[in-house]
């Protein structure tokens, strides 16, 4: 019998936030590299290079939030042999959606601006994923599903196999 790895219960709400906030990433970059958002729904200082350059480095950092996210929820609807995966891909999701806001929201910090056109969805990406987080690190505490292999022990940072 296949272990289906079920998802926590209560999850509804939370794949939802994360469709909408992958789709939306994904839209913002499209816009953003063709340049159809207007100057003045851009961030503050959209005209200075450096703060592009600030903006486009969030760029990998959403993408792969995105990627592994879509994919988490793909693999959690179906029920092939991959599906299993759908857990450590949305946990590597919801970490990454939420470092992107904790970034975003301590650059505005540090600069001392607290527009709310930026500062509410940098928060949503930074704390929306922390109750998920959590539902998910529990659920695999309480877990029955087999221990994992062990890891080889090393004997110094090169990395060096120790034969026990």
């Amino acid at each position: 019998m296949k272990c289906r790895a079920p998802a926590p219960t209560g999850f509804r709400l939370v794949k939802a936030a994360m469709l909408v906030t992958d789709v939306t990433f994904l839209v913002y970059w499209t816009a953003s590299l063709l340049v159809l958002i207007p100057a003045e729904y851009a961030y503050k200082d959209y005209q200075d290079p450096v703060m592009s350059d600030w903006n486009y480095s969030f760029l990998p950092l959403d993408v792969a939030a995105s990627a592994t996210g879509l994919a988490a929820l793909v693999l959690l609807r179906g029920s092939g042999r991959h599906r299993p995966a759908w857990r450590p891909l949305m946990l590597i999701s919801l970490t990454l959606t939420s470092t992107a806001g904790l970034q975003a929201v301590a650059f505005w910090a540090l600069r001392g601006d607290w527009s709310p056109t930026w500062w509410i969805p940098n928060l949503f990406l930074l704390l929306f994923p922390i109750p998920a987080i959590v539902l998910l690190l529990r659920h695999d505490v309480g877990s029955t599903a087999a221990a994992p292999a062990p890891v080889p022990q090393t004997s110094d940072a090169v990395g060096i196999q120790s034969r026990r």
